[in-house]
């Protein structure tokens, strides 16, 4: 019979790996080097194989272990949440939630709903995470990430996830002002230019993709940046192009830096939803901010 799991050979598991060591871990937990080895080798010994591979350059997991690290930090999160549910039912608030959101969500609707989340649950810590869903797949599935506002693609991850749609968003075409192509009129005329954008898998950039790869002759885009800002950034500097909400367009600052193009090639909408893993359960204070991203999104 195997010897039982312990919440605290979970804990040593996962900050290790976090950590990258167990010396930097055991400043973590405030524990002792030899207290932390010792609950990793029974943690071995109670599953039958090594989780981890040390050498000269490091620990590293096995294949063993990354497949037992999703679960191991999803039972952690669950742990935490629960806890933090019954005490915020019984008056007792604290705790935190953790999201992500979209580039465009955190620069226009992002703002107000923290604002009006910390006026309301002062005591409640927030971690914001910005970024594409693709990259914050793994934070969601390890229950790091309570929910994300972002944009998806319908497909391989609805067995996994859940997408409850909250509002839809018109994107055009940016360049740096005095750009060459700034009073471009069709997409055509901008074949030649050098385009930025993020991933085009399992977000709208997929569903743009797909778009563009039917025009005679395409966008090229030979730069990837993961964020709205590292486009953005991007585009300001040189005479990449880029794509973004209309609602970033609005911006006071926008006029200073860029141009949206007024083309007659309507580009997509994007479809923004908040996306959960299927089996969460969000505490009251992250039930809260979920309804208040559905308001201000919905409004």
């Amino acid at each position: 019979m195997a010897t039982p799991i312990k919440l605290n050979q979970l804990r040593a598991f996962v900050e290790i790996n976090r950590h990258g060591s167990i010396r930097a871990a055991s400043r973590f937990l405030s524990l002792s080097q030899p207290a932390l080895t010792k609950s990793i080798r029974e943690l071995e010994n109670s599953l039958g194989t090594k989780l981890f591979i040390r050498s000269n350059q490091g620990i590293y997991l096995t294949e063993c272990g990354k497949g037992f690290l999703q679960r191991a930090s999803l039972i952690l999160e669950e742990l935490r949440i629960a806890q933090e549910d019954i005490q915020q039912q019984i008056g007792l608030i604290g705790g935190v939630v953790n999201i992500g959101v979209a580039g465009s969500i955190a620069r226009t609707i992002m703002p107000k709903v923290i604002t009006q989340f910390h006026r309301d649950y002062p005591t409640v810590n927030l971690r914001v995470v910005e970024g594409q869903l693709l990259t914050m797949l793994p934070q969601l599935r390890q229950g790091e990430l309570d929910f994300t506002v972002n944009t998806y693609y319908a497909g391989s991850l609805d067995a996994e996830l859940n997408f409850e749609k909250l509002m839809e968003k018109e994107y055009k075409v940016i360049v740096r002002k005095g750009h060459p192509k700034a009073n471009a009129t069709s997409l055509e005329e901008l074949a030649d230019c050098n385009w930025t954008m993020p991933t085009p898998k399992d977000t709208y950039y997929r569903r743009l993709f797909e778009t563009f790869s039917s025009l005679h002759h395409p966008p090229v885009f030979s730069v990837t940046c993961e964020t709205l800002m590292s486009c953005m950034s991007l585009a300001a500097e040189s005479d990449f192009l880029t794509i973004v909400a209309v609602d970033v367009v609005d911006e006071a600052l926008f006029d200073q830096q860029f141009v949206a193009l007024n083309l007659k090639e309507q580009l997509p909408f994007a479809t923004f939803g908040l996306i959960q893993r299927r089996d969460t359960k969000l505490t009251p204070a992250g039930e809260y901010l979920a309804r208040l991203f559905r308001m201000y999104c919905r409004g």
